[in-house]
């Protein structure tokens, strides 16, 4: 599902963001899905109802392309299998708001992307196959035509929209990408006048002047008897005489 404002990651808001069902319709990517299913129910139901005649010569059912049962069956096989895909990716766009981890929302997103692109090259190969068999059909009495020419019509028009889908599922993918390796910090420059590093960078000091607290002595208080550790006063006490051994 495509977001278009508020938080996201691989093109659908956060987790814990809630599910809007009307703006899930009218997304772009959701229009274009509901219309790939229609096209491939189209094609498989007109082959699997009208697909078949019996040639005037023969009792055994055949495909109306050119009696090619192998262009019916690929464009039967092709077109199953899209309709179930489309109905599975619309589940998993609803699903994928309530996804909260990215790994998760990239795998889907990722999904999408191989099968669209790979749906999308299968029905350019359908659509060239029932062309060619169908330009080659020159019996058409009792051939239903129609229905064959929604069967070619619709194959043609399978190529743009699943085209369409694979480039929704590429620019989800390049968008969550970028979002989830986006830096959350970015280191400020190195500063190179100045010899810390700005994140250690001293504060600015003051220093403040001392002023000594003087006592004062009390009445009755022990006067101090220490003595100073030096007296000019003191009086030699003679010379040094060695012992005598």
């Amino acid at each position: 599902m495509e977001e278009t404002g508020g938080a996201s990651a691989y093109g659908a808001s956060l987790a814990g963001g809630g599910f809007d069902f009307s703006k899930f319709v009218r997304q772009p990517q959701t229009i274009v899905r509901l219309l790939s299913w229609i096209f491939a129910l189209v094609v498989f139901a007109c082959i699997t109802t009208e697909g078949y005649i019996n040639p005037p010569h023969s009792s055994e059912a055949r495909c109306i392309f050119n009696q090619n049962d192998q262009a019916c069956h690929y464009a039967v096989g092709i077109g199953v299998i899209a309709f179930l895909a489309c109905v599975g990716f619309l589940v998993l766009d609803v699903y994928m708001p309530f996804m909260s981890n990215a790994q998760e929302r990239k795998y889907a997103v990722m999904a999408d992307l191989g099968f669209s692109g790979a749906w999308t090259f299968l029905w350019f190969v359908c659509f060239c196959l029932l062309a060619s068999q169908w330009g080659r059909t020159h019996d058409i009495r009792g051939v239903p035509m129609d229905a064959a020419r929604a069967t070619v019509a619709f194959s043609f028009f399978s190529i743009a929209t699943w085209g369409i889908l694979t480039y929704f599922a590429l620019g989800r993918f390049r968008r969550g990408v970028n979002e989830v390796t986006i830096p959350t910090y970015t280191e400020p420059p190195p500063d190179h006048h100045t010899p810390y590093p700005p994140t250690y960078a001293p504060t600015s000091y003051n220093p403040t002047t001392y002023t000594p607290t003087t006592y004062t002595a009390y009445p009755g208080s022990v006067p101090d008897m220490q003595q100073p550790p030096f007296n000019s006063n003191l009086q030699p006490q003679g010379e040094y005489q060695p012992p005598n051994y």
